[in-house]
């Protein structure tokens, strides 16, 4: 039996909790939503619920701040980096179909 917490992509985690998890502000959580850099998802009052998955990506955006980053400059790199994954994935795909399409080379001898 698979649980809610087992799924990563299960928001369960409140503005408070992760903000307490991550050591930020709330206003900071809601800062990078509003901006469209992380966008937790929404329970049925509105209330904004974070993933674990999502808790990762904040975590990768407070490093990139760290660095120097603007926020625009990181919603652009993980838009980037969700459109290159998504390439890959349909090259991958196709390459699949294509060598299952492909017979085997014949022997030369």
């Amino acid at each position: 039996m698979k649980l809610p917490m087992d799924d990563e992509y299960a928001a369960l985690f409140t503005v408070g909790q992760v903000a307490d998890m991550l050591q930020v502000q709330q206003a900071f959580l809601r800062r990078i939503d509003n901006q469209q850099v992380v966008s937790p998802q929404r329970s049925a009052g509105g209330q904004r619920r974070y993933s674990r998955s999502e808790i990762g990506h904040i975590q990768r955006v407070v490093t990139m701040m760290d660095e120097g980053m603007t926020l625009p400059a990181i919603r652009l790199i993980l838009q980037l980096q969700h459109e290159l994954a998504e390439v890959t994935r349909e090259r991958d795909e196709l390459a699949r179909r294509l060598a299952a399409l492909t017979p085997p080379p014949a022997d030369r001898e």
